[in-house]
């Protein structure tokens, strides 16, 4: 026991040290990330004040889109979501698409609810015709609008969102679709900023593209436009939007500037869709469809010499409804972290495969390092912490310069993200939120980066455990007036 006790000392120096290497190493990948954001955005700052997207507007080589948002129990957003699409000034800015909402099965007034407002009759002829040909659940039915020519409602039994996704495939009509969720939120401009790449992309061709998504909570939101751009009071939620800023402005934009983009929200984002078809649609055995597309797109891409792309843009936005309590949020995590898992384990042979150049050298690795295992080590440095503490044995030598590090990788990464998106877009946030914001990123590493990392570890011991992970209920309030 003695002996134990003496090599404590060198036992935490170790641990230490081995933390302080992997923080050091995370602290580089974010910083160069950061720097490869900026350079876009600092190319693509203002664009969305000029005029340069009416060119597309009005140009007959531009591609026609639908719009797919599968629906389950989304009657707080589902009306909210649609009108912004189809309806006033608020609705979408482009020259030729439809919208195909999916109602998977829902349990609550959702079907009934979207019959009602937009006046929706149901196709006469039985005869469903999957023109893409991806296995799904049964259809129940198929609703016109008598009042929007371009919506479309699909009533189907319940199967998860990837099922009704390839609903929605099998029964789209134009070469690019678009998957958004039913609580979003979309500015008019969206689509024809999300379409420029593709349009521009001379002939390389572009397998999918990425938007920005901004969190709703606390915004005013009437009949689906967006009225006022306000932070939430809630802490919970301010710490979910310096989330977002940092995940999509700086992890995505950066990998996607050397094609290396691994995730599209499912929240927001176009695919071509005879690409998607071809990869079979969205697997229905995973909770990290969004994710797991991507990959097997960039693996087919790789495999099959398309010489393709996929891009991200940070200016087309979308807002979405973010948890509001800690029930709901572990729910959303634990679902993202064992999507990540499934992504990582269905391609494993691309990790450090030198066939699948920088996917399998880069971003595969970075995801299973850095995404999937960092909260590991970030467990096991305040096991350390604490058992020095316990112990009597504190070792500050070791520890302070730990945590001081992982204050500078945490929270000033997440201040230098609210600055890049306040200096992008110029919103002018009011003083009092630009404060509360920093705060927040301050402190996050003493108790929100502490809960996150709780969850995400007992996410893989019960993955490790063999323990399934359904979708779950995600409860929402509405973010529309």
């Amino acid at each position: 026991m003695n002996e134990l006790w003496d090599l404590l000392p060198f036992i935490f120096a170790l641990l230490n040290h081995l933390m302080f290497a992997y923080l050091l190493i995370l602290c580089f990948t974010y910083l160069s990330l950061f720097l490869l954001s900026f350079n876009q955005i600092k190319r693509e700052r203002g664009l969305h004040n000029v005029e340069p997207y009416k060119r597309i507007r009005n140009s007959a080589f531009t591609p026609p889109i639908s719009v797919l948002v599968p629906a389950y129990n989304e009657e707080m957003g589902i009306i909210a979501t649609i009108l912004s699409l189809i309806t006033g000034s608020g609705r979408l800015n482009y020259p030729e698409y439809e919208v195909i909402v999916i109602n998977d099965g829902s349990k609550d007034a959702t079907l009934q609810k979207v019959i009602e407002r937009f006046k929706m009759t149901p196709l006469k002829n039985k005869v469903f015709q999957k023109r893409n040909g991806i296995e799904t659940k049964p259809i129940k039915n198929i609703y016109y609008s008598e009042i929007f020519p371009q919506l479309v409602l699909v009533d189907k039994e319940n199967g998860g969102k990837s099922d009704a996704l390839n609903v929605g495939i099998n029964l789209t009509r134009y070469p690019y679709f678009a998957s958004i969720d039913g609580d979003t939120i979309l500015e008019p401009d969206s689509f024809l900023k999300m379409i420029h790449p593709i349009i521009e992309a001379n002939e390389q061709e572009v397998l999918a593209v990425g938007g920005n998504v901004l969190i709703a909570n606390g915004c005013t939101i009437i009949q689906g436009q967006m009225k006022e751009k306000r932070l939430s009071r809630n802490p919970l939620v301010v710490m979910q939007t310096i989330e977002y800023m940092r995940a999509f402005l700086i992890g995505r934009m950066g990998l996607s500037r050397k094609n290396l983009l691994l995730i599209i929200s499912g929240a927001f984002g176009v695919f071509k869709t005879a690409r998607v078809v071809q990869a079979g649609g969205y697997r229905v055995d995973t909770v990290g469809e969004d994710m797991e597309l991507v990959v097997r797109l960039h693996r087919m891409n790789i495999e099959n010499k398309w010489g393709a792309k996929i891009e991200f843009v940070a200016d087309p936005v979308c807002y979405t409804e973010a948890p509001e309590d800690l029930k709901v949020l572990k729910r959303q995590r634990v679902r993202w972290h064992r999507g990540l898992f499934d992504s990582l384990w269905i391609h494993r042979k691309m990790i450090l495969n030198p066939k699948y150049g920088g996917i399998g050298f880069i971003s595969m690795p970075h995801f299973l390092f850095v995404e999937l295992l960092g909260p590991v080590v970030e467990m096991a440095g305040y096991l350390v912490i604490v058992a020095g503490l316990i112990l009597g044995k504190s070792y500050f030598q070791y520890s302070l310069p730990l945590i001081l590090l992982t204050v500078v990788y945490g929270s000033f990464l997440s201040m230098s993200a609210v600055l890049l998106e306040e200096w992008r877009l110029g919103h002018n946030k009011r003083i009092s939120e630009l404060n509360r914001l920093f705060f927040f990123a301050l402190s996050e590493t003493i108790w929100y980066r502490p809960i996150m990392t709780f969850w995400r570890v007992e996410t893989l011991i019960s993955v490790v455990r063999g323990k399934k992970q359904s979708w779950g209920e995600m409860s929402r309030k509405g973010v529309s007036g």
